[in-house]
Order: C-alpha cells, then structure tokens, then sequence
C-alpha cells in the first residue's frame, strides 16, 4: 500500500459506538460603514457575529411547489464555487430584464476586449437571463434569491442550434440575522451568499459587473473545517429519513510527504455512534415532538468518535491532521469553497448554514 495514501472502505465501529455607481458621496457613505479595505475582499473589522453553537436538526423540506422546477434542477446535484458578497447599493429585483441586458453586453464587450479568454471558443452573442427564485427566502427580512445565466452557442454551431447555459450563478440569502439586515440602510439590499458553476473568466465577468453597478465587493467564502464537521453530523442525522448511504471523509495529515487519508463509514455505524450521542432525543421524538436543537458538543464528539474508531484501528491520529472534504449521499463540501448538495428537500437547510457563514464574512 502507499504509504502516502490510506484508503478505508468500511468502518465498522463496533464498540466504539458512543446597474452603476452612484454619486460619490453616496458610495462613501456606505464605504465608511464597511472599511476602505473591504474593496479588496479585506475586511479590517469584521460582523460581531460568532458561529452559532446551536443548530435546530435539518428537516426535509417539499419546495417544488415554490420554486420553479426547471430552475431548482438547476441548483441541486451540481457543484458551485462560494463567495461572500457585500450589501448591494440601488438593486432592485424589479429590474432583472434590464439587468440581463446590460450584462449581456458587458460580457460581449469584455470578450471584445480579449479578457475573457476562458470563454474563447464561444460566439460572441451572449444571452443572459436574470430570474427571482421565489421560494428560497425563510424569514420577512430575507431579499428574494436571484439566479443568474449565462447563454450562449459554441463557435461552430448551426444558427438554429439553442443556445446552452455556459455559466450559472446565484445570489441568496436564507433566514439572515435579523438584527444585521435590519441595521443597513434601505438603498442596500443584503444578499451575502453568492454560488457560481462555469468558467472561472465568466465568474469573474460577472462579479466586475456587480462591483462596477452596485458597489459591492466579493470575496472566497471558505467553508472551515468547524463548518465541515457540523455538515457531517447534520447529514448524518438526516439518516433516520433519508439515507445518507455512507459518510466519507478526506484528511490531510502533515508530514515530510503529506498523508492523504479516505476515511468511509457506513450509514448504519454512523448513525448508530450518531444516536448513541444524542441519547434519547432522537427516539424520544419518534417523529411526533420537535426534535431539540444539536449543540456544537455534540458534534465535536461525533467527530471524536470517528476519530477514535480510525485510531484503534490504524493507529494514526486524524486530530493531528486537516478535514479537508465530506460526503454523503446528500450532498458534499469541501475545506475551502465548494459545496453540492444532491436533494432538494435539504436544499433550504444548507443554504441557511451557508447564509451564516457568509454574514460572518461582512465588514461592521
């Protein structure tokens, strides 16, 4: 076996189980709110914000009614690359024609221009469609989603060949804090989540056009590996209605050649260590009580467990490595900024993660 590498296919955990800028003074104005340096994605001074310790459980949720079907296909079962985006000045979810229009010829003038090189082997039409996904707000304060697409034909297509989605973004916010939302001034509209599927030419059109027309600023969103474990034991306690099939897990350990290490539980041991953490909580509820909300305790000892398990068995501590991935057969994130998640019914319940992790990316 290399010894760079371990591959573990099966745990059985057995007794381990436990538009444009505005006036200048306009921009400023909002400027002195977030800090000069938030222009660069540098925040100096970030929300008061903390991660919450508690979370309520994921519940499925049915949202084909809300959402139009053609777009929900569209966000689940695909990955996106995160980003956090500053509050957006003068938007306005009534103007998305004018705003697909404007891209669109942004965008044509960019390739003109020979900057968007990724996009190279594309015509030089493109068509872009802005649509509200209404349906994804939780809470009154939340702004409606906004979906973006990017269209076009490859350059040797027939003329009455359609024209295919080549880039996909997305602009949301689910169940923000209130408290936040409701201390910005009213031209600003906060929608700090932004997810993007395509090439990396267009992402970074598009996000210059947002810059240049709502004065706001992107920057990485990374996921963190405290946010890693709290998907691995939110997903997995999704597993008594949804099986997750399995839990996966890459780790990254130091050492003179890095040690890459695939780490697969299936969906019964971990549920089974999963229960037996939470006690009597999740039979108690048997469905019929609302289940009460997991604490970061919890989580962290779910992930101990796991940990320990591994040991026994290879003698090597994972603590002193990095999570860099999870996956189960619900979705799966990654260390940094990538993040799919494969059923709708859990769309809403990571987003919502997702939405707190952006906001506490936000300059005070």
């Amino acid at each position: 076996m290399d010894r760079s590498q371990i591959s573990v296919g099966r745990a059985t955990l057995g007794s381990a189980v436990r538009s444009r800028r505005k006036s200048r003074s306009q921009r400023q104005s909002m400027r002195s709110v977030f800090g000069v340096a938030s222009r660069l994605g540098l925040t100096p001074a970030l929300t008061t914000q903390r991660l919450n310790t508690s979370r309520k459980p994921y519940k499925s949720q049915t949202i084909t009614e809300k959402i139009n079907p053609e777009h929900l296909a569209l966000l689940v079962k695909r990955q996106w690359k995160l980003s956090y985006v500053t509050p957006l000045y003068q938007f306005r979810h009534t103007q998305m024609t004018t705003y697909a229009r404007r891209l669109s010829a942004f965008i044509a003038a960019e390739k003109q221009k020979g900057l968007a090189v990724e996009v190279g082997e594309l015509q030089d039409t493109f068509k872009v469609c802005f649509s509200v996904l209404q349906g994804m707000s939780e809470a009154k304060d939340d702004p409606e989603a906004v979906l973006i697409q990017v269209k076009s034909r490859p350059m040797f297509a027939k003329q009455d060949e359609p024209q295919k989605t080549v880039w996909s973004g997305w602009l949301a916010c689910v169940d923000g804090n209130p408290e936040y939302l409701n201390s910005l001034p009213t031209d600003f509209t906060c929608l700090p989540l932004f997810g993007s599927n395509g090439a990396e030419g267009l992402s970074s059109l598009v996000k210059s056009w947002f810059q240049i027309n709502f004065d706001c600023c992107f920057g990485p969103l990374d996921i963190g590996e405290t946010s890693l474990e709290w998907l691995a034991a939110l997903w997995t306690n999704c597993n008594g209605k949804s099986n997750i099939q399995s839990l996966k897990m890459h780790w990254t350990i130091p050492a003179v050649h890095a040690l890459h290490v695939e780490y697969t539980v299936s969906a019964d041991d971990a549920w089974a260590l999963w229960c037996s953490i939470r006690g009597r909580s999740l039979e108690e509820s048997n469905g019929t009580e609302e289940e009460g909300c997991i604490d970061i305790e919890e989580v962290k000892s779910f992930m101990q467990g796991l940990m320990g398990h591994f040991y026994r068995h290879f003698r090597l501590d994972l603590s002193t490595g990095n999570l860099n991935q999870i996956s189960t057969a619900l979705g799966s994130a990654t260390l940094n900024d990538r993040i799919k998640v494969s059923t709708s019914i859990y769309l809403i319940s990571t987003l919502r993660l997702l939405t707190e992790l952006a906001l506490l990316r936000l300059p005070i």
